[in-house]
This record gives structure tokens, C-alpha cells and sequence, in this order.
């Protein structure tokens, strides 16, 4: 006993540690009997553990079955929540039942005709200074830009062969495989023959290439770089049956760079000494190419007599629509034709008759292209990603909130614009003084020019390019052109408002927003566009939208540059 040691803490749960229990009385051979007294207390002991352990199993059981019971409450209380609901609203008068209202997403549904109507009194009664005057704070930050195309005084190498050219599309896509041709030629030292115009089914112009350029100065200008001919000689075309078509056509990739046309069609002009051009040159060339790109684009290509006469004619009747902001005036390219409307498959305020009318242009246009199985259209994820032309009243909204007044004269080109005598009737109220070449020009001006998209396309241009400020309002290379041009001829400044269409589809979305705050966010917007009008070109980006620096040295001052009339 005295070896025995006891915790000083005891047993798990008790204060302090148990006396051992007393001996047993030993039996003869060594063995302890139990007395009477002690079986007696064991057998109570043992009746004692059998009730306690009944209890815990009885107190377990009951414990269990209520957890059983509460989480059937749990799960049946959802069903009957909804059943006393659904027996609570069925007791209600239906004018009194809450509707649920789906709100459609920000910027994704044409409400701009609502927003007009709710802000007009307040933009009427807005002061306004001469916004012309101050559009463009950031004209010339860093110096001016000007055309530095240096002329080539050489005599050219005998020819390896000669370059002819099938342009299709409209004005400036035309244009786009011209300068291109003009700059293969240059290279490969090929000779040039004359563009041809294909006839294409949707611009429908039948004219020929001296119809739209001055063919003597295209010739004149190239002559130091580039031989140009009228006709590929018959000497040559007797090989072929005097029929182009006969002429081996060159699978060219898309946007190959010229090493490819160095490598590849070099040695089969050589060999054939006639190639037809295929327009796949990459934007990104060698000085020498750009050189000759830059040299067609901005120098050779000078619109014909007529268009310019008369383009002269309408930019000086411009010029005295706007005698209140010095001969300052507005140009805005709007898309808002029928075509361009239907291609977008955007949806305005036209409800189910305009359904039908888009339904069925798009039809006609391109048969079976909207229709096809398993394609989805969403005009509201359209409208808010920025895809959807601007309206009328959408291009007068923007401009007033941008600082400019109903004195402001605007010249509008654009083709015969989407059901006109209602979606024009806003920006006329916004903006009396707009003008069109069909309201500058008489009739009797016009007439040589009507049924010629191209002729007509390239009046619209020289107008534009003269104005103080262009907007363009949907992209294409209308705008891409004429934004480098505007470039070339004004220090490397585009003088463009390029909007931000994904912003302006929440802004006239906006139930709740005021004419003030209107304001602020469009004349931000005018502000980048200020902003972005230097910019120099990047890899992958066309030089006949970016002609800094290839085309284009910077001078350390800021002199105005001088205009040089737009070709």
C-alpha cells in the first residue's frame, strides 16, 4: 500500500482520488469468499446499472424522435408557406395584386423618341456659347503635321509585266484596290493599266474609273514611279483571246505581306506579263510601299472636273449658310438608309409595320442570310454592344448636348434615309440651318450625278472634308477614308467626333437622367474625340485612316496647316 501513488489530479472528472476497497475473507486454499453482505450489495449495484441504462436508452429514443418530428416541420413548412400564400392571394380583388415588371437591361431598347420629348423645353432654354469656335482645344499639342511625300526624280527600269485591276464595291473600297495596285505595281515595277469598275448589284453605278478621278493628273503624278497605260497592248492579248478572263488569276491568301508578292507572283509576271491584282496586301509594309500607297491616296487620286466643280459650288454656299459662325459648318455622314437599318436588325419605335418592311428588305438584300436555322438574333444585346445605326434624332441629341446650337449649319450626306418625313422632322427642329447637296444643288446641278452612287458619294466627300467638324455615326470606309484625309489636310488633327455608341445607348436609355447630366457625359465625349484626333498609325491599322507618320512629318510649331483641296 505505502508503493501505491495516486494522481494528484484523481480520476478524469473527480475532486479526489478513491480509498481502495476493503479485503475480501480468503477461503482455504487461497481464495477470498464473498459474505452475504457483499452479494447482497452487488446484486442492488447490478439492478442499479440495468435502470440507468434503460433510462439513457429511453431518454436517446425520445431525443431522436424529436429531431425526427422538427425536421419533417422543416421540410414540409416551404410547401405549406406557398399553399397559405397561394390561398391568401386568391382572396385578394385582382387590382390589388403586386405585378411583376421584367426590367429590359440598360441601353437595350430605343427609347431616345421618350427622352426628347421629356428634355426639349430644357435644352431650348440652355444658353449656348459658339461651340465651332472651341471644339478643338488640342488641335495642335506636339507640333503640326504635314505631308512630306517626297517626288522621285528616276527613270524607270523596263517593265516586268503589267497589272490590271477588277475594283468592286462602292466609292472608297474602289479606292482602297487602286492605291493598293498603284503600290504592287511600284514594287514589283510592273505597269499599271487603268482600273476597271465592276458592276455590282447593290451600288449599281455603271461608271467608268474617269468618270469619278482626273485621269491626265492620276497618270501625271504617278509618272515618276509608276508607268499607267490605258489597255494592256494586243500582242498580249491575242495569248489570251483577247478576253481577261482568260488570264491566270492568283490564289493570293488575305493580307499577304509583300514578300509574298516578291516571291510568288514576281516570277509568274514575269513569266505571263500580265497579272490580274487581287486586293489581299497587308496593312503593314515597307516605307517604299506605304510611300506609294500615300502617294495614290492623298495625290494622285483628284476627283474628275465635274464632281469638283460642283463640290466647289455647295461647300461655298455652305460656307454662306453659316455666316453667324464665320464660315464654320458641321458635317455628319448618317446611316440611316433602309438597307443599313435592316442589315443591323436593330428594332426602333416602327412597331409591327416596320417588322414587315425590315423583314422584308433583308429578304430581298440578302435572301435567306437572317433566316437560316439556328440562328439567333438579339436587337437589344445589338443595340447595347453599340451596333445600331443612330437616328435622326439620336445625331441632333448628341450634338446639342455637345455644346452646338440650333444656329449651327449642318450638312448632311447620306443616302435617302429611312422613312425621312418622320425620322428627320427631330433634327430639323434641333437644327434649322441643315442642308443636303439635294437642297444645296438644283436639280438641273445634280442631274449628271443622280443615278450614280459613286458620283454622288464622291460630292458628299469633298463637302465633308471641308467642314470644321465631321461626325461620323456608324463606321465604314466612308468615314475611315475621309478621316485621313481630313488628317492629311489639317496638321494630322481629324477634326472627327467619333461618339461612343455603347455609352450613348445608355445615356438615351436613361428614364431618370436630366439635361444637365446629359450634357456633361456628351461634351466628355466631345472632349476624347478632341483627344484622339492626333494619333499615329499602329501595326494593323490602314494607312489611309492613320498617314502619320508614313505619310506625314511633324514640325516643331503650331501654325495652322494650309488645306490642300480634297482629292
Amino acid at each position: 500500500m505505502q508503493g501505491q501513488v495516486y494522481s494528484r489530479l484523481g480520476s478524469f472528472g473527480a475532486g479526489t482520488p478513491s480509498p481502495p476497497p476493503p479485503p475480501s475473507p480468503v477461503r482455504a486454499g487461497g481464495r477470498r469468499t464473498p459474505s452475504k453482505a457483499g452479494s447482497a450489495r452487488g446484486s442492488l449495484e447490478a439492478a442499479a446499472g440495468v435502470g440507468w441504462a434503460g433510462a439513457a436508452k429511453r431518454a436517446a429514443w425520445a431525443l431522436l424522435a424529436a429531431l425526427l418530428r422538427r425536421q419533417a416541420v422543416f421540410l414540409f413548412a416551404p410547401l405549406l408557406y406557398v399553399a397559405a400564400m397561394l390561398l391568401y392571394m386568391g382572396s385578394l380583388p385582382l387590382d390589388v395584386v403586386p405585378r411583376i415588371i421584367a426590367r429590359s437591361a440598360p441601353g437595350s431598347v430605343y427609347r431616345s423618341p421618350q427622352l426628347y420629348a421629356r428634355l426639349r423645353a430644357e435644352m431650348d432654354a440652355d444658353n449656348y456659347t459658339d461651340a465651332l469656335a472651341t471644339v478643338w482645344r488640342q488641335t495642335y499639342k506636339g507640333g503640326v503635321w504635314r505631308p512630306c511625300i517626297h517626288n522621285m526624280s528616276k527613270s524607270l527600269p523596263e517593265s516586268n509585266g503589267y497589272i490590271y485591276v477588277e475594283a468592286n464595291g462602292g466609292l472608297n473600297q474602289q479606292r482602297t484596290s487602286i492605291c493598293n495596285a498603284v503600290a504592287i505595281a511600284g514594287f514589283l515595277n510592273a505597269t499599271l493599266v487603268i482600273p476597271n469598275f465592276h458592276f455590282h448589284s447593290i451600288w449599281k453605278d455603271p461608271s467608268k474609273f474617269s468618270d469619278i478621278y482626273d485621269e491626265e493628273h492620276f497618270v501625271k503624278r504617278l509618272q515618276n514611279d509608276v508607268r499607267v497605260v490605258d489597255k494592256v497592248p494586243d500582242y498580249i492579248m491575242e495569248r489570251f483571246g483577247h478576253n481577261l478572263s482568260n488570264v491566270i488569276n492568283f490564289k493570293i491568301k488575305a493580307w499577304s505581306p509583300i514578300k509574298y508578292y516578291k516571291d510568288v507572283v514576281l516570277p509568274k509576271l514575269v513569266e505571263e506579263r500580265i497579272s490580274p491584282f487581287a486586293n489581299r496586301l497587308s496593312f503593314d509594309a515597307p516605307p517604299v510601299v506605304q510611300r506609294l500607297r500615300c502617294l495614290a491616296n492623298f495625290e494622285a487620286l483628284k476627283f474628275s472636273n465635274p464632281i469638283a466643280t460642283l463640290s466647289e459650288t455647295l461647300i461655298a454656299r455652305m460656307k454662306e449658310k453659316s455666316v453667324g459662325s464665320n464660315g464654320k459648318y458641321i458635317a455628319v455622314h448618317l446611316r440611316f438608309e433602309e438597307d443599313m437599318v435592316a442589315f443591323s436588325c436593330c428594332v426602333y419605335d416602327g412597331g409591327d409595320e416596320e417588322k414587315k418592311e425590315m423583314d422584308a428588305a433583308r429578304e430581298i438584300g440578302w435572301r435567306g442570310k437572317f433566316t437560316k436555322r439556328g440562328r439567333v438574333i438579339r436587337p437589344g444585346v445589338i443595340r447595347m454592344n453599340g451596333k445600331c445605326p443612330l437616328t435622326p434624332l439620336e445625331v441632333g441629341l448628341m450634338l446639342r448636348g455637345m455644346g452646338f446650337s440650333n444656329n449651327t449649319a449642318i450638312f448632311l450626306a447620306s443616302g435617302k434615309i429611312y422613312r425621312s418625313e418622320k425620322t428627320m422632322a427631330p433634327l430639323l427642329e434641333m437644327f434649322p440651318l441643315l442642308q443636303t447637296k439635294e437642297t444645296l444643288a438644283s436639280d438641273e446641278e445634280l442631274a449628271p450625278f443622280e443615278n450614280f452612287s459613286s458620283r454622288m458619294a464622291a460630292i458628299d466627300y469633298s463637302v465633308c472634308a471641308y467642314s470644321e467638324v465631321f461626325v461620323t455615326t456608324q463606321g465604314g470606309n466612308f468615314p475611315h477614308f475621309l478621316m485621313g484625309h481630313r488628317r492629311y489636310l489639317y496638321g494630322g488633327h481629324s477634326k472627327t467626333i467619333k461618339p461612343d455608341k455603347r455609352r450613348l445607348a445608355i445615356l438615351f436609355d436613361n428614364p431618370r437622367i436630366g439635361w444637365k447630366s446629359l450634357k456633361r457625359h456628351l461634351l466628355n465625349m466631345r472632349t476624347h474625340s478632341d483627344a484622339k484626333g492626333v494619333e499615329l498609325k499602329r501595326p494593323n491599322e490602314s494607312i489611309y485612316t492613320f498617314p502619320c507618320p508614313d505619310c506625314m512629318c511633324r514640325l516643331n510649331r503650331t501654325a495652322h496647316s494650309k488645306p490642300i483641296h480634297p482629292r
